[in-house]
């Protein structure tokens, strides 16, 4: 079982605000997972292969295409954003 003590270096460990009638409370919870860890600790696991994801889904992502305009003209009359001195016009990304 979790002490009190153990509860109170825990949460100073993770930078907690606990208050004194709560510790109580978050020992049992906190004893309550360790048991149920001990419990899995018990599971014979030699023969199962590692799992990092279980959806079967390999790669979802689609091929970049590059799309080449035939001339500077093309490609600005395509955009949505302004257009100033034949330049396409973009929100700033650094600002001082």
């Amino acid at each position: 079982m979790i002490t009190p003590e153990q509860v109170k270096h825990i949460a100073k460990l993770a930078r907690l605000g606990l208050q004194d009638n709560d510790v109580d409370k978050f020992a049992k919870q906190l004893s309550s997972i360790m048991e149920y860890v001990e419990k899995l600790n018990e599971v014979d696991v030699k023969n199962v292969e590692p799992t990092s994801q279980v959806t079967g889904l390999e790669n979802v992502m689609r091929e970049d295409v590059v799309s080449r305009f035939s001339n500077r003209e093309d490609l600005l009359k395509c955009t949505e954003l302004p257009v100033q001195n034949d330049q396409i016009q973009v929100k700033s990304v650094i600002s001082m």
